[in-house]
C-alpha cells in the first residue's frame, strides 16, 4: 500500500503512515518540514518503507557495509544519496526547534486552519471528500465544476481572478478537474484566512451576477483576469464593469495591492510550446 507524504501536513505527532497501514510512502520534507515550495522547487524528501521492501531501495556506490559489500544490490537513482545539501540543513533546524511537542501543535494547527477556512466557505461552494460530521484534514477541495454550466466560468478564470484580490492562486485541478484545492498550513494568520475567504466569497457573488444576467458571459470581470495596473489605468476602457471593481474589488486592496504583472496569457499553450529565453548554445563554447 502506497501513501502519498504530502498528506504528512496533517499526520506528524498525532498518527504515521505504517500505523495507517501503509508499505511505502515518500515524505515531502518540501511542504511538511518547512522547505518552501513555491517558485519552482527545491522538492526533496526521503522514501520510507517497512522492513520487507527494504531490500529493493535502490543503492548507491558510496552506501557500503563494514565489510566494503554494497548495502543493496538496486542501482542508485540520484547522484547524491540523502538529497540536497544545501536544502535539508533547513528542514533539520525546523525540527530540532519545534521539537515533537511543537510539531504537533504544528499539525493540530494545520487541520483547525482548513476546518475554519472550510467552514467559512461551505455555504458559497461546494466542498467535496469530507468526512460523515463534514471535516476535512489540512486541505479541501472546492468544486468548481458547476460553474462551467451556469456561468461559463472554468477554475482557470477563477484562479487568474483570485490574483486581482492579491493572492497567488492555490492547486487547481488537482486530484478532481476543475476543482480548487486549499492547503491554508500553519503559517498564516487568521487575518490572512479570513482575507482569503472574503475573496473568494467575493468572486462567488460576481460569479452569481453572471448568472442572473447582471453580468455578460463574454465581457465579464472573470474571463478578463486578471487586471494589470496598465490596463486598468489606460485611457480606454470598454468593459461593462468599472476599472474600481475590477482592481479594488474589496476595501483591503486599496490599502496594500499587488498588481498582476501581466494579463491573461494561454497557460496551456505555453506549456505544450515551450521557448528558451537562454543565450544560444555557442554562448557557452
Amino acid at each position: 500500500v502506497y501513501m502519498d507524504g504530502a498528506n504528512m501536513n496533517a499526520q506528524v505527532g498525532l498518527t504515521s503512515p505504517g500505523h495507517m497501514g501503509a508499505d511505502v510512502c515518500h515524505l515531502n520534507n518540501h511542504k511538511t518540514l518547512a522547505i518552501p515550495h513555491g517558485g519552482g522547487g527545491p522538492g526533496v524528501g526521503p522514501i520510507c518503507v517497512k522492513k520487507h521492501l527494504a531490500p529493493f531501495l535502490p543503492g548507491h556506490p558510496e552506501l557500503v557495509n563494514a565489510d566494503g559489500t554494497p548495502q543493496s544490490s538496486v542501482g542508485p537513482v540520484s547522484a547524491a544519496p540523502y538529497g540536497s545539501a544545501g536544502v535539508l540543513p533547513v528542514t533539520w533546524s525546523y525540527v530540532k526547534l519545534l521539537g515533537g511537542r511543537g510539531m504537533t501543535e504544528v499539525s493540530k494547527t494545520a487541520i483547525l486552519n482548513a476546518n475554519y477556512m472550510a467552514n467559512r466557505l461551505r455555504d458559497h461552494y461546494t466542498i467535496l471528500y469530507t468526512n460523515e460530521k463534514g471535516m476535512c484534514a489540512h486541505e479541501f477541495i472546492l468544486d468548481m465544476r458547476p460553474f462551467g454550466k451556469s456561468a461559463g466560468i472554468q477554475v482557470i478564470d477563477i484562479a487568474k481572478r483570485l490574483q486581482d484580490y492579491g493572492f497567488h492562486p492555490p492547486t487547481m485541478s488537482w486530484p478532481v478537474p476543475n476543482t480548487i484545492m486549499i492547503e491554508p498550513t500553519e503559517s498564516e494568520s487568521k487575518e490572512e484566512l479570513d482575507k482569503f475567504c472574503d475573496a473568494l466569497i467575493s468572486i462567488r457573488e460576481e460569479i452569481r451576477e453572471i448568472e442572473e444576467g447582471k453580468q455578460s458571459h463574454e465581457d465579464n470581470i472573470l474571463v478578463n483576469a486578471p487586471h494589470t495596473i496598465s490596463r486598468v489605468s489606460a485611457e480606454e476602457w470598454t468593459h461593462p464593469y468599472s476599472r474600481q471593481r475590477a482592481a479594488y474589488p474589496l476595501p483591503y486592496l486599496r490599502e496594500r495591492k499587488f498588481w498582476p504583472s501581466v494579463a491573461r496569457v494561454d497557460d496551456a499553450f505555453g506549456d505544450r510550446n515551450l521557448m528558451c529565453s537562454c543565450p544560444p548554445i555557442e554562448t557557452y563554447q
